[in-house]
């Protein structure tokens, strides 16, 4: 879960905000009165890279509107 913090909170520490994002790959919420107004994450060049691996893994789906692991799920009752 991101860490939230309102804007009084974020701005004197700032730079060590943003090398723990940095650092650690954290993602940090900036709030407004109690808002999201912003989220600050790490830099990423190519943001579809983590899906590379995944073309051409789904061979067949009968029903996509379906959900998922209905039937495991009528299994535990």
């Amino acid at each position: 879960m991101p860490l939230a913090l309102s804007k009084s909170q974020f701005k004197p520490h700032a730079l060590d905000y943003f090398r723990r994002v940095e650092q650690n790959g954290d993602e940090i919420i900036i709030t407004d009165h109690g808002r999201p107004v912003l989220k600050v994450v790490p830099y990423v060049a190519d943001p579809e890279e983590p899906f590379r691996g995944l073309r051409n893994t789904v061979l067949r789906y009968e029903e996509p509107l379906e959900p998922v692991g209905a039937a495991e799920w009528e299994a535990l009752n």
